[in-house]
């Protein structure tokens, strides 16, 4: 991708049923009228406010598609809306050199990569969010540049919107932390399942292409350099999501570092931040969450008039982060004193906990602790559930008495690759032996 500086960024209007009403911008707009559209815009539900930002756009900034790529949101950082097929065929990986290339405040248009194909695009980032937050608009082939005044429209409407994220990520109240942490559990479950489908289609795709019994040495090594590839294509997927989803431990209390001593700066209490080194990933809305709830506690702490000194740390386990936060005040803190704060309820959705210890005369220290794994989905009384759908074709015949070679024929795939099913099937399911599976598949029937 070859990036020019002509500032531009695009997008045609889409189809989606809610634009249909959206009030039009065009170059030319009052500020009235922007601000309107901008209020338009951020009263949306979060999964509408793309389509309507794109509905707002479409007029000064003819577009196909409008797609984001904003870090601030923990499951479901890449987002695009347009019409069908073509605004399914984007992905975030065409988006991931536009948002590394991007300078804050400074639209760009030129061409890009976009759906497997050389498009025109506008891309507008803002760093209102701390990570960064990236609008593309796809426009079509030939479009006219766009004009500087609609450029300067769109960077201050994405600025707006990005920041209605941050402060929705900062305050992170209870049911959108619900929300974040049973879609990022469900996003994780799903990439976890595709892995491993697609790893078992291309393991067995390799162990019949290397088998003996094929002469064609040229084309048996071009489809193994080919399903290597693909099989690389797929962990670089999966890390990229990873490294979207997550913050760095020491850089996310960077961030609390900063606000707080923002907070504080004209403040008569001194601040102590604990040292932090850990760069191991963790989980973005519990970041989010653990910011807010220190946030909380030490604005709790303020009310104490002896307070004169605050001490913040965080400590990072395989299994949880604990965030805590000692005064010097009076020593005399009770849970019920934070729990206007929503303390506990921001923990209780993540499955965390909150501790205060105490001691008239010394001060109080205030510990949340937050799970960083999502609690284990209750086991299904289903003992066939974890089986995919080819799985369970295999183990249908295989519970019929069919051997190996049967079962490829039936299902018209190698017999190696009935091998593998059959190994992952006896995994999935805790058993030792062919006998035992279709034992357990004939109990479930």
């Amino acid at each position: 991708m070859e990036l020019t500086t002509t500032g531009t960024v695009t997008f045609l209007p889409t189809a989606d049923t809610a634009a249909a009403d959206a009030p039009a911008l065009s170059p030319g707009a009052t500020a009235l009228a922007a601000l309107t559209a901008g209020y338009d815009v951020i009263r949306q539900p979060l999964g509408q406010i793309l389509p309507r930002l794109s509905a707002v756009l479409a007029e000064a900034v003819p577009h196909l598609a409008a797609a984001e790529l904003s870090t601030h949101c923990a499951h479901s950082p890449f987002k695009v809306a347009g019409e069908a097929p073509f605004a399914t065929r984007i992905g975030a990986a065409d988006l991931e050199p536009l948002f590394l290339a991007g300078v804050p405040g400074r639209p760009w248009q030129g061409a890009a990569t976009i759906a497997g194909a050389e498009r025109p695009v506008v891309a507008v980032m803002s760093d209102a969010t701390p990570r960064g937050a990236l609008l593309v608009l796809v426009r079509e082939a030939g479009a006219l540049p766009v004009e500087e005044g609609a450029l300067a429209v769109v960077q201050a409407l994405w600025s707006l919107v990005t920041s209605h994220f941050d402060r929705l990520a900062t305050e992170a109240t209870p049911g959108a932390l619900a929300r974040s942490r049973a879609a990022a559990d469900t996003r994780a479950r799903v990439i976890a399942e595709l892995s491993e489908r697609h790893s078992a289609a291309l393991t067995g795709l390799l162990g019949v292409l290397r088998s003996r019994n094929l002469d064609d040495a040229a084309a048996r090594a071009t489809a193994t350099e080919l399903a290597v590839t693909a099989l690389m294509e797929l962990r670089t997927e999966t890390d990229r999501d990873k490294a979207v989803a997550e913050e760095r431990a020491d850089e996310a209390f960077g961030r609390l570092a900063d606000s707080l001593r923002a907070l504080l700066r004209h403040s008569r209490v001194q601040l102590e931040l604990g040292p932090l080194d850990s760069v191991r990933g963790v989980a973005a809305d519990v970041a989010h969450a653990a910011r807010a709830i220190v946030r909380a506690v030490v604005l709790t702490v303020l009310e104490q008039e002896t307070t004169t000194r605050v001490r913040v740390g965080w400590q990072i386990t395989e299994q949880e982060l604990r965030a805590t936060v000692r005064d010097d005040g009076p020593g005399t803190m009770s849970v019920c004193e934070l729990g206007s704060a929503r303390i506990a309820d921001r923990l209780e959705v993540l499955g965390g906990r909150l501790e205060v210890d105490a001691v008239p005369g010394w001060g109080t220290t205030v510990t949340a602790v937050v799970p960083l794994a999502t609690p284990a989905a209750p086991a299904s009384a289903d003992p066939l559930s974890s089986l995919g759908a080819r799985e369970l074709e295999v183990l249908a015949r295989l519970a019929l008495g069919h051997r190996n070679r049967v079962i490829a024929q039936e299902l018209h795939i190698s017999e190696s690759t009935v091998k593998f099913h059959v190994a992952k099937i006896l995994t999935k399911l805790g058993v030792a032996s062919r006998g035992e599976a279709a034992a357990l598949f004939h109990a479930a029937a």
